[in-house]
C-alpha cells in the first residue's frame, strides 16, 4: 500500500540488475493497482514478460469499502472530501436491488479523471492534479458478481462489496457510479485485490518477502546463461539425431526381404 505498481517493477529490476551484474533485465507487472489499493500485484520478469497480456486478461476480485453520502474528486481517499449527499433514505435492500439491476454484466464506464487512461497523449492524472477538465469516453466492461460482504447502514453509511469483473474495471469509478444509483455519493476508502485470473492472494508474498527471496536465489552471468541454453540445445539436438537413426534403423530391419527364385 502507497506503492505504485511501476515503483514496485522498479524495486524487482534493480534487485535483479544488482545480482545479474547487467541493466538488461526484463520486468513488468500484469494489471496496475492503485498506490492506496493492496492485494495481488503479478510481477513478470525475463521470459514471462511475453504472458502479460495474456494475464492481464485474466478476470478480477476485489473486496472494496465504500462510504455514502460523500464524494471526492479521484473517487478513494487520494483527494479531500468536495461533495456531500443524504443518505439515509438507502438500507441494504435498495443497495442489493441496485447492484443487480444496474451493476450486473456488461456495463459502460468512464474511468477516472485521475486514472493513466490516454488523454491527447498525456496520462489522464497529470492533467486532473493540474485541476484541468479531463474528458474520458466509457469503456464497455462486465461485472460477473457484485455481492454485499458487510453493511454498515442504517447506522452507519458504510459498504463492503466483492467485486468479481474484467480487464479495465476502474473500482474508483463503480464506487462512484453506485453512490449516483443510489441518489448519493460514494468514493472508495479501502482496495484489495483478491485474485487475478487463477492466482489468489494466499499465493502471493509481500514485496519485502519477493526481494529477500531473490536477494537468496544464486545466479550465473548473462554470458554462462547464453553458454548453458546453448550446451542445452547441443544435447537435445544430439538426442534428436540419436532418435532419428534408431528410428531409420528399425524401419530398415522391419522391411520385408524380396523373395529370390531359381530358373
Amino acid at each position: 500500500m502507497g506503492m505504485t505498481s511501476f515503483a514496485v517493477v522498479k524495486k524487482v529490476r534493480a534487485v535483479l540488475r544488482t545480482h545479474l551484474g547487467t541493466r538488461s533485465v526484463k520486468v513488468g507487472h500484469a494489471g496496475t493497482l492503485d498506490p492506496l489499493a493492496t492485494g495481488v500485484l503479478l510481477v513478470c520478469t525475463g521470459h514471462a514478460t511475453k504472458r502479460i497480456d495474456q494475464l492481464q486478461a485474466g478476470v478480477k476480485e476485489y473486496v472494496a469499502d465504500l462510504r455514502l453520502g460523500e464524494t471526492t474528486p479521484s473517487y478513494d481517499l487520494e483527494t479531500e472530501v468536495d461533495a456531500t449527499y443524504p443518505w439515509q433514505h438507502i438500507d441494504r435492500a435498495m443497495v442489493e436491488r441496485v447492484l443487480q439491476e444496474r451493476f450486473t454484466g456488461s456495463i459502460e464506464q468512464v474511468p477516472p479523471a485521475f486514472s493513466a487512461c490516454k488523454v491527447d497523449g498525456k496520462p489522464a492524472y497529470k492533467l486532473a492534479r493540474k485541476g484541468k477538465e479531463v474528458e474520458i469516453r466509457p469503456k464497455t466492461l462486465v461485472i460477473d458478481e457484485i455481492a454485499v460482504l458487510q453493511c454498515g447502514l442504517p447506522a452507519e453509511p458504510t459498504l463492503q462489496l466483492r467485486v468479481v469483473c474484467s480487464k479495465g474495471t476502474y473500482i474508483r469509478a463503480l464506487a462512484r457510479d453506485i453512490g449516483e444509483a443510489l441518489g448519493s455519493g460514494a468514493h472508495l476508502t479501502a482496495l484489495r485485490r483478491t485474485r487475478v485470473g487463477d492466482v489468489t492472494i494466499d499465493q502471493c508474498q509481500t514485496l519485502d518477502q519477493l526481494v529477500e527471496r531473490l536477494d537468496g536465489e544464486q545466479y550465473v552471468s548473462v554470458e554462462q546463461a547464453e553458454a548453458d541454453r546453448l550446451e542445452r540445445e547441443r544435447i537435445e539436438n544430439r538426442k534428436r539425431a540419436a532418435l532419428m537413426k534408431t528410428s531409420r534403423l528399425q524401419q530398415q530391419q522391419a522391411k520385408p526381404n524380396p523373395l529370390h527364385h531359381n530358373a
